[in-house]
């Protein structure tokens, strides 16, 4: 028997015992149906961290739970489909294909590179740049950071650099673009749409760089300086531009489809930008940006085959995360949670309620890895926690969303450190991603408390 399978059998075990246990066994102050959400939502997670079976069938199991045991009326427990977050998702990812296709994110990378590269240095620094300026273009971090490593591996080839110093550029590129996928709301389409999902008001595009793109710049320049600290690299570098240009030229002018493309981006971004004038959500602005481009004439950049790039299965997962705080909410099972685990007396002081919901995050997001099952989980309940008092909910999820987004410490705990890592893609270790992730756990104390809170203090959010 395989290593993986025996692991796939002790978790899927361990998720039926944990729920056996919980249907059954009297927990005080919590209602029938708030018990079964909990036996539920604990062996979905575990089968989730164990990976017993895909993610999609896991979530839709759990979906389909909820509405056979009647926890909640079924257009509630698939709310996600009635909002335009599932459709900024799908849009999202259509997006990226046609900048990535159209051959515009390579010719802007390979741009970039002549410019602003001339030493090792600034090759780092500007994984992290490109991470953010690509951002405006592409709403989703993994095709940001295989154009940009496709960019860097020609630099890698030609400059000759052994394997220890190539894997501190892939690093670069894989870590940079966790913080830097904060800094706009269509950065990171998924994780950003997913934690406004929480929010009952209205948050524009502008509204969210107003609040995070402080602490998202913040975030990576610290994530930098960790890189600097832990992986120092002095090396000589000559950037073979020869090379570059070369591969400009051979990819000639501008062709009409990159011009389109570039146009539909431009025209996304301004409306983007716009939101809170218009009214129009950013989700559906860009379903009806995508749905222009397949047109002929003005489009002509997706086809029947473009709905290949969309992931049903990941927004199957988000629809259940999101399921679950529905559930949990209306059940009973998230107000419960917070009683049970959180002080009873909610701090007065502001920093100390930071470092009581930061450090919550980080237990939880250690043992269930997903990030976006302890936004599903976690933020509901302290949503529940600080319902009675005038704190602003959306400190609340913010704060939360960050301290499991810029936290990890194994390559699980973050899908993206996960598929950068190994010789075909990164070519870092797990080790590197330990001891990366270390330094950066010390970063986001320091992220929280002397720049986060400060700042929404400032912008008048606290």
């Amino acid at each position: 028997m395989s290593l993986s399978v025996s692991k796939n059998h002790f978790f899927l075990i361990f998720g039926v015992l944990t729920f056996i246990i919980l249907w059954n066994i009297r927990l005080p102050g919590l209602s029938s149906a708030g018990q079964q959400c909990l036996a539920l939502t604990l062996m979905t997670v575990i089968f989730w961290a164990g990976k017993v079976a895909h993610m999609g069938f896991v979530s839709i199991l759990l979906l389909a739970s909820f509405a056979i045991l009647k926890l909640e009326d079924p257009s509630k427990i698939f709310s996600l489909w009635t909002t335009p977050t599932a459709y900024l998702v799908i849009g999202a990812y259509l997006l990226s294909s046609v900048v990535s296709s159209s051959g515009l994110g390579e010719r802007i990378a390979y741009n970039f590179t002549l410019k602003f590269i001339s030493s090792f240095k600034s090759l780092i620094i500007s994984c992290y740049l490109l991470q953010i300026i690509l951002g405006l273009l592409i709403p989703h971090p993994w095709p940001k950071s295989f154009l940009i490593l496709s960019v860097m591996a020609l630099i890698i080839k030609n400059s000759n650099l052994n394997k220890r110093d190539a894997s501190v550029i892939g690093l670069s590129i894989f870590a940079s673009s966790i913080p830097a996928g904060m800094v706009f709301l269509t950065s990171d389409s998924l994780l950003n749409g997913m934690a406004l999902s929480f929010y009952k008001g209205r948050l524009g595009w502008l509204e969210w760089f107003y609040y995070m793109g402080v602490p998202a710049l913040a975030a990576t320049g610290l994530t930098y300086l960790v890189q600097s600290l832990l992986f120092p690299s002095n090396i000589s570098l000559e950037v073979d531009r020869e090379a570059i240009t070369s591969k400009l030229k051979n990819m000639g002018p501008m062709t009409s489809k990159e011009k389109k493309a570039l146009m539909w981006i431009i025209v996304a971004i301004l409306l983007w930008m716009t939101d809170s004038i218009h009214g129009i959500h950013i989700g559906w602005i860009t379903l009806v940006v995508v749905s222009l481009m397949s047109f002929p004439v003005i489009g002509d950049l997706l086809n029947g085959e473009s709905w290949k790039v969309v992931p049903l299965d990941i927004i199957l997962f988000l629809s259940a995360t999101i399921a679950i705080g529905v559930v949990g909410g209306s059940t009973g099972m998230n107000q419960w949670l917070a009683d049970t685990f959180l002080p009873s007396h909610i701090p007065d002081n502001i920093f100390m309620l930071t470092a009581i919901i930061t450090g919550c995050s980080l237990f939880l997001h250690m043992f269930m890895g997903s990030v976006s099952t302890v936004l599903g989980v976690v933020v509901p309940a302290f949503l529940g926690y600080v319902s009675k008092t005038d704190i602003n909910p959306i400190f609340v999820i913010f704060l939360v969303y960050t301290s499991v987004t810029f936290h990890y410490i194994l390559p699980f705990h973050q899908i993206t450190m996960f598929i950068g890592m190994g010789d075909k893609s990164g070519m870092y270790t797990e080790k590197d991603v330990l001891r990366m992730g270390l330094g950066l756990t010390i970063a986001l104390f320091i992220l929280t408390i002397c720049i986060q809170v400060p700042w929404w203090k400032i912008t008048g959010l606290i």
